[in-house]
């Protein structure tokens, strides 16, 4: 019997970090083609124009779940920023890593404790790893960590999984640490999605550490 390709049911139904690395480490090569393209990805294009509206520099950025590397495709200014990516899958960073987008690559568990230092970035950024099987509210208390005083945060956050994990009582609970938080819905996917999901939102959570 013939395995089933990868594919977005399979990425929501993950259910640990090696879950993800098993499922990406056969994606990757076709992750662009076969998810991104064919359902009309639009995500990462959102948080990217969210974060040259809001942020002013100087860096770094952290790219958060960066897979191959979308976001950062995407990010207009992103000749004048040093951008380092991090995800739980070395064959996802390895495709980013041709793209020549990133300053560095870093393979990390978001569930865990990173191999970053306190108060290294300007700004973090993600799109689509807060989601079905992938990343809980937790892990906001290991980015804010990392991020420098004044730090610009844009992270995109499954509407579905924002009520069911919840991302709102853990929001609320960083309010002492956190500053000018917005939420903005947005669609998931464009007109090119199929039936299944093509309604599908998200939060991009739009904060400030303080």
């Amino acid at each position: 019997m013939t395995e089933k390709a990868p594919d977005l049911d399979a990425a929501y139904a993950l259910k640990t970090p090696e879950d993800n690395r098993r499922l990406y480490a056969d994606w990757a090569q076709s992750y662009d083609d076969s998810f991104a393209s064919d359902m009309d990805y639009r995500l990462p294009q959102l948080v990217a124009l969210v974060l040259s509206e809001i942020f002013q520099g100087p860096g770094p950025v952290l790219d958060v779940g960066a897979g191959t590397g979308l976001v950062a495709q995407n990010m207009l200014m992103r000749g004048l920023l040093k951008i380092d990516a991090l995800d739980i899958s070395p064959e996802m960073l390895a495709v980013a890593g041709d793209k020549g987008l990133y300053r560095n690559l870093i393979e990390g568990d978001l569930t865990a404790k990173l191999d970053i230092p306190d108060e290294t970035y300007g700004a973090i950024v993600s799109s689509g790893t807060f989601t079905h099987g992938h990343v809980g509210p937790q892990a906001l208390d290991e980015l804010l960590r990392i991020a420098q005083p004044g730090a610009t945060f844009v992270l995109s956050i499954n509407a579905t999984h924002f009520e069911a994990r919840g991302f709102a009582d853990k929001f609320a609970a960083l309010d002492s640490n956190i500053a000018d938080l917005e939420h903005r819905i947005v669609d998931i996917y464009g007109a090119g999605a199929d039936d299944a999901h093509k309604d599908d939102k998200a939060h991009i959570a739009v904060f400030t550490k303080r």
